[in-house]
């Protein structure tokens, strides 16, 4: 059974900078797109950064755009996403999901806090 597990959260002050990990294990991580979602306390979860399978292309939400970078190792199993210039709108729970387009098979970590605040 495939597994996702982030790591790397924590308390950083606005406009400094925090790396989050997701490492994959029981699947093939090389065959999926990987992406980081985000959930603040009373809002709807929203996709931060995605990545293809080979990280040849990725995409960021327009909020992130420009501080947020996201990457991924193949041969560890584990995708990053490097916050920069953080906000104290950037606080949420990080979410890292993994998505097989040829199945439609999804995992879902259990996520990581990021707070930013002085």
């Amino acid at each position: 059974q495939g597994q996702l597990v982030e790591s790397g959260g924590g308390l950083v002050q606005p406009g400094g900078s925090l790396s989050v990990s997701c490492a994959a294990s029981g699947f093939t991580f090389s065959s999926y797109d990987m992406s980081w979602y985000r959930q603040a306390p009373g809002k709807e979860r929203e996709l931060v950064a995605q990545i293809t399978r080979t990280g040849s292309t990725t995409n960021y939400a327009d909020s992130v755009k420009g501080r947020f970078t996201i990457s991924r190792d193949n041969a560890k199993n584990t995708v990053y996403l490097q916050m920069n210039s953080l906000k104290a709108e950037d606080t949420a729970v990080y979410y890292c999901k993994a998505y097989r387009t040829l199945t439609h098979r999804t995992y879902w970590g259990q996520g990581t806090q990021v707070t930013v605040s002085s």
